[in-house]
């Protein structure tokens, strides 16, 4: 009886701990986790000590215990069996397979990628977009005391804005306690380009996140919906209609157990209501961005770079390998977040080959081959032009400037504050230009490539034409401009530079004039203008030109 008993509080006691553990580690119940054959070797050991403890009671009784004997070797077998599936898993046995596992195209970077406007180009990377959200959280009295700001700030494009997104997380497990009934009450966005930041508060609180304890735990919440499932990186994310969601990839190996990671399945959690929707990645609603994480896509591409000759050339010999660079960065393209990233030879001869654009929710991959400088070099080229200040350069983003693909970088001081912006071209990387705007950035890059400074026209370019009712000069940084405002337009003061425009000297108020502008704060930059005719000739070309005789004759009889 007392045999039955002890053997009844092993299994007992055994299944408890085991019980605790599953639900503090939570592994996926499946071949392909490695957290599950960790579960299960634990469990078997755990029996073992249990029974052993209680039943042996020398080092010759192990030896004639049949289950220890039969346990010991399970253990061993399961050991053994895990470490021939990840030698078995491996790009050692299966090279060609994991160069496979991506499949890029060759890109047209003038088609690829269109020129945006400047409303658009993302400034700030994830270290300065929390110093907005750390900041803006600070001035939020009610909450700051309760709540801090997470350091997830996912990338998104929302509502045809490059946004990042975080949520506010518990400032403590006593905050969390509580608060835990209403649930965390807002969400922090910034706009990437704009700088602007915004804490949205919702009308119900979050109740499922990273911060929350028991089965409110996000990951906990997953796991008991879906035991099987191998999740990847989870990313936060908006709808449409501003609703949070838990973007969360399902893992898929398809070599041998371990080995070929991809994403085979995506699951959306309301971060409301909890409310979970599987979908297959074809399968994925168009507004979500971050299926695929931007560290597995590289990884990806690493495999193909490096395994074309072998696994063994890609250690050894390494002909032909290529990798990408140490970093990268994302660029919004039809509603889509692509990772962005440079590909470089193995041997870091600080060059780049091209450079590849991937896709975070459809894992689509293109190549441009396109030589020129390695992201550090043209870091290093826009630090040096700033030396005397010590600002530091972010990791480049790259641009369509003109038709020419340009590193476009913010610098910033020791406080982490963006003083200045920086445009260096890929291909000629010692041509840099600086400005303290975007815009005189792009101005000077422009002249700089083309011989012009004068800025280009793009959808958002309007035209006006009307006549000229007051015209005032000015002088910024040693050039010459005037200042036009035109009748019935006195809301609009228009930018002409005597550096772009020689023929502005030739205007007088009262005369008509076209002009082809964007739209600024405070005034308004000027692409193109002209005279009608009769008036004073618009000598809008930027290359200078020799006066004919005649002009020459007339100029000196005034």
């Amino acid at each position: 009886m007392k045999r039955k008993k002890g053997k009844l509080f092993a299994v007992i006691a055994a299944l408890v701990i085991a019980a605790a553990y599953y639900y503090v580690t939570i592994p996926a119940i499946n071949i392909h986790s490695s957290g599950f054959w960790g579960f299960i070797l634990m469990v078997m050991i755990l029996i073992l000590l249990i029974y052993g403890t209680r039943r042996i009671r020398s080092v010759s009784e192990i030896k004639e215990s049949r289950i220890l004997k039969i346990g010991i070797c399970a253990i061993v077998l399961l050991v053994i069996v895990y470490i021939a599936g990840s030698i078995l898993s491996s790009p050692i046995i299966n090279a060609k397979k994991y160069q496979k596992l991506i499949e890029p195209e060759t890109g047209n970077f003038t088609e690829d990628i269109e020129q945006i406007s400047f409303d658009q180009i993302p400034l700030l990377d994830k270290d300065s977009a929390q110093l907005l959200g750390n900041r803006k959280m600070g001035s939020m009295v009610d909450m700051v005391s309760q709540f801090e700001v997470s350091d997830l700030y996912s990338q998104i494009n929302y509502k045809g804005r490059p946004v990042r997104v975080t949520p506010l997380v518990y400032a403590s497990p006593v905050k969390w306690f509580t608060n835990m009934r209403e649930g965390i009450p807002a969400y922090i966005t910034i706009d990437m380009a704009t700088q602007n930041t915004e804490l949205v508060k919702l009308s119900e609180g979050i109740r499922y996140s990273e911060s929350e304890y028991f089965n409110r735990y996000i990951y906990r919440h997953l796991r008991f919906h879906y035991p099987t499932y191998i999740f990847d990186q989870l990313s936060f994310e908006l709808d449409e209609e501003g609703t949070p969601y838990w973007i969360c990839p399902v893992k898929k190996y398809s070599i041998g157990l371990f080995g070929g990671q991809t994403i085979g399945r995506v699951v959306l959690c309301n971060a409301i209501t909890g409310e979970c929707t599987d979908y297959k990645v074809a399968d994925c609603p168009t507004w979500v961005d971050r299926v695929y994480p931007a560290d597995l896509l590289v990884q990806l591409y690493d495999y193909h770079g490096t395994l074309k000759n072998g696994y063994f050339n890609s250690i050894l010999g390494q002909k032909g390998c290529l990798k990408t660079t140490d970093g990268y960065n994302y660029l919004a393209i039809n509603d889509d977040v692509w990772v962005y990233t440079g590909v470089t030879s193995v041997s870091g001869d600080r060059s780049n080959v091209g450079f590849v654009l991937m896709n975070q929710r459809t894992k689509e991959t293109k190549y441009y081959e396109i030589p020129g400088a390695e992201e550090y070099s043209a870091m290093d080229s826009a630090e040096g032009q700033v030396q005397n200040l010590g600002y530091r350069a972010t990791f480049p983003l790259l641009l369509n400037i003109s038709g020419e693909p340009t590193y476009f970088l913010a610098l910033k001081d020791n406080a982490g504050l963006v003083k200045k912006y920086a445009m260096v071209n890929v291909q000629k990387y010692q041509n840099v230009a600086i400005g303290d705007t975007v815009s005189a950035c792009q101005k000077t890059y422009l002249k700089m490539i083309t011989g012009t400074s004068a800025t280009l026209a793009d959808e958002n370019t309007k035209t006006i034409t009307g006549k000229i009712e007051r015209m005032v000069q000015g002088v910024i940084d040693g050039n010459t401009h005037f200042y036009i405002v035109l009748e019935n337009q006195k809301n609009l003061i228009f930018d002409v530079p005597i550096t772009d425009f020689l023929g502005i000297i030739k205007y007088h108020e009262g005369d008509t004039i076209t002009i082809a502008y964007n739209e600024g704060d405070p005034a308004c930059t000027v692409v193109s203008l002209k005279g009608e005719e009769g008036d004073a000739q618009a000598a809008v070309e930027t290359e200078e030109t020799e006066p004919t005789e005649t002009e020459a004759e007339d100029d000196q009889k005034k």
